[in-house]
């Protein structure tokens, strides 16, 4: 299984996480993919300040009961990728979902900008005839182009309704051209709580093969302060962190899970990337059975 993955660098040292990959039935991998951002950049450096603060937590969850350390996952480093060369970035990251989808491993990935998760479901998609994908983010993200690049960070959900077999729901959003609003599907009312809209939203998951991708920016900036394009009036991170529980009696569904859009040279303190660590272990703790 090591051998097929495309190449990597920055070994592993996510909190508990074993060194054999071809034991492991979840595999965290960074995808330091950051080539679109349009405010702040500096995402690919995420996935090493996430493992590195991750030792400070508890490898227990008070909230699910359950510990990392009955779970058999790996953690594979960070995926080789050219700064600029964004296809061929895109290429690797398919591939590698796709490689691990196929082995029957479920891919945990570290972002990078939110451009991933499309090129993610894609390799999912390799092996699965219909995706669901649980989308939450601050930002619509349904703009058909921004700053003429038909790809960007700015079109991740627009593209991702244009994929045969993909339905997609989203949650969280705050922010939105007027255009961007008619395309808007899922939960997404801004009158609803992120925790009333997932809730309202799980009822249509169920029994569907899912994708769940978490923008860190869906929560408030003065929560997460280290993001790429803050957006005022958000969720605390305690609300973002209510939903896996809430989540969790579909973890045998989920074939993939990322988050993204950490920045860490606007993180004090670590804040941001704490948050990040602590998300992951609850979505490994929530989706590994």
């Amino acid at each position: 299984m090591d051998f097929a993955l495309p190449p990597r660098e920055n070994p592993g040292l996510f909190m508990a996480a074993q060194a054999d990959l071809k034991m492991a039935r979840g595999v965290i991998l960074g995808v330091p993919l950051d080539d679109t951002g349009s405010f702040r950049t500096g995402s690919r450096f995420a996935p090493t300040a996430i493992r590195n603060v991750s030792h400070a937590l508890e490898e227990y969850s008070l909230a699910l009961d359950r510990t990392l350390e009955q779970l058999p996952f790996a953690d594979a480093g960070d995926l080789l990728l050219t700064p600029g060369d964004f296809q061929g970035s895109c290429h690797t990251i398919s591939r590698a979902v796709a490689t691990l989808v196929g082995a029957g491993q479920k891919p945990f990935l570290l972002g990078g900008e939110h451009t991933l998760t499309l090129a993610a479901v894609e390799g999912c998609l390799q092996h699965r005839d219909s995706l669901a994908v649980l989308y939450l983010d601050a930002h619509a993200d349904l703009r058909p182009a921004y700053m003429d690049l038909p790809l960007s960070h700015a079109s991740v959900a627009y593209n991702l309704q244009r994929l045969p077999g993909v339905t997609l729901y989203q949650a969280g959003i705050r922010s939105a051209q007027r255009e961007e609003s008619a395309r808007i599907r899922g939960g997404a009312c801004s009158s609803l709580s992120l925790r009333e809209a997932v809730q309202r939203i799980i009822p249509a998951l169920k029994g569907q093969p899912l994708y769940i991708s978490v923008d860190i920016d869906v929560v408030d900036p003065a929560f997460a302060p280290g993001v790429s394009a803050p957006e005022p009036g958000g969720v605390t991170s305690g609300e973002l962190l209510q939903i896996f529980p809430m989540l969790a009696p579909l973890g045998g569904q989920v074939v993939a899970f990322d988050l993204v859009e950490i920045c860490p040279s606007y993180d004090p303190a670590a804040i941001t990337a704490l948050l990040g660590a602590k998300i992951m272990r609850e979505a490994l703790l929530s989706f590994l059975k």
